[in-house]
């Protein structure tokens, strides 16, 4: 692997630092007190090629390769985490498990308007009742006809209230585990179908994130993604790309924290100098720069991975569980290098610390990842 980026990478990641400082930065603490992200920055994002990245051209895409799609959530990581996962989660999961699994007709259906930011997508997986184990949900979708109707609840969903299709995992037969679980690309506004958005979340306050209830939604079989009992197999295809870009955001949270806290350090007197020259307060700056550093390269390995056609699950569960647990550790040091200043909104290190806490949960928790690792290294399943 060359860890020189190219001319175009670097391009990207120009492109996105200078989007992440003009149109989040200035706004990612009023977002996140309002408890809700401005709306308009979808379009934004879209208009710049941001929701398009790794789509092909021909349906509407804007291209690019692995690695730069890590350069982009991680920029946005930086600004905002609630911002990066819209783009995670509407492009990373929903749009590249379309673009994957989807027919013809529905690649020409949803791509165009993902990628462009005129529709968004949310991941309909997780349920009140079933997080890790996913291969037990009891959403069910039953035949009727030429139609399938869907009944159940989904829960923990970013951008739900927002999304246009619902990537929604339900149960179409009485097989075991997952194997009775197919995907269905399900439109918002299908009548029966509510969304109540949750709120008072410890991080990624500006998040839209929901609770879904299907109540006799009828879709057509044309709906169904991927062939029937195949949707496991959809979400964990999905998932493991998209614990790469979790583990990009986290890298923004990580890299953010530094920035923070050397800036502070520099700037901060105590004993009639700045705190950066206090050898206790180097450890912590050397500690938060390791784990940025680690992170970014354990994440560039599974972009590479990906883009030469090369197995990645394991790397990306790696990535992941190591990028989210130093984010956490990352942000943690910032805060007590900033002392009392760090505890209170008007800086930006407590954020990141909340925003950073939920990436050890979500896509997978950190012992759901270590599950997966040894399942690779040893061939023996531990579930």
């Amino acid at each position: 692997m060359n860890l020189e980026l190219s001319e175009e990478q670097a391009a990207v990641r120009a492109l996105a630092a200078g989007f992440t400082e003009r149109e989040i930065v200035p706004h990612a603490a009023a977002w996140d007190r309002a408890e809700a992200v401005d709306r308009g920055i979808v379009k934004k994002l879209g208009a710049v090629g941001f929701l398009g990245l790794t789509i092909p051209e021909e349906y509407g895409g804007s291209g690019g390769d692995h690695l730069a799609y890590c350069l982009v959530t991680e920029e946005l990581g930086r600004g905002d985490s609630s911002v990066r996962g819209i783009v995670s989660v509407s492009l990373g999961l929903v749009a590249k498990s379309v673009a994957h699994w989807g027919t013809e007709e529905q690649k020409r259906d949803w791509l165009p308007r993902l990628a462009s930011g005129e529709a968004v997508g949310c991941f309909g997986l997780t349920e009140p009742g079933t997080g890790s184990d996913a291969g037990n949900l009891t959403t069910r979708a039953r035949r009727d006809g030429g139609d399938y109707v869907i009944n159940g609840a989904k829960m923990f969903i970013t951008n739900g209230t927002w999304a246009d299709v619902v990537l929604l995992f339900a149960r179409t037969n009485d097989l075991p585990g997952h194997k009775g679980v197919s995907a269905f690309l399900v439109p918002a506004g299908s009548p029966g179908l509510t969304r109540h958005e949750v709120h008072g979340k410890l991080g990624l306050r500006g998040q839209a994130t929901a609770e879904l209830v299907l109540e006799d939604v009828r879709v057509p079989a044309s709906a169904m993604l991927g062939p029937e009992g195949k949707g496991f197999s959809v979400a964990m295809s999905a998932l493991a790309k998209g614990r790469m870009s979790v583990a990009a955001g986290c890298v923004g949270i990580a890299q953010a924290a530094l920035d923070a806290a050397v800036g502070y350090a520099r700037e901060r007197e105590q004993f009639g100098r700045p705190i950066a020259a206090h050898q206790l307060v180097q450890e912590l700056l050397a500690d938060i720069a390791l784990d940025v550093d680690a992170a970014r390269l354990l994440t560039w390995r599974v972009a590479d991975l990906i883009d030469r056609g090369l197995p990645f699950a394991a790397e990306s569960s790696k990535a992941k569980l190591f990028a989210s647990e130093a984010a956490v550790r990352c942000a943690n040091n910032a805060l007590q290098v900033f002392g009392g200043y760090g505890y209170i909104d008007e800086y930006p290190v407590g954020k990141l610390l909340r925003d950073a806490r939920v990436m050890t949960l979500y896509e997978g928790t950190s012992q759901i990842q270590k599950l997966l690792i040894g399942r690779e290294l040893t061939g023996v399943s531990a579930f």
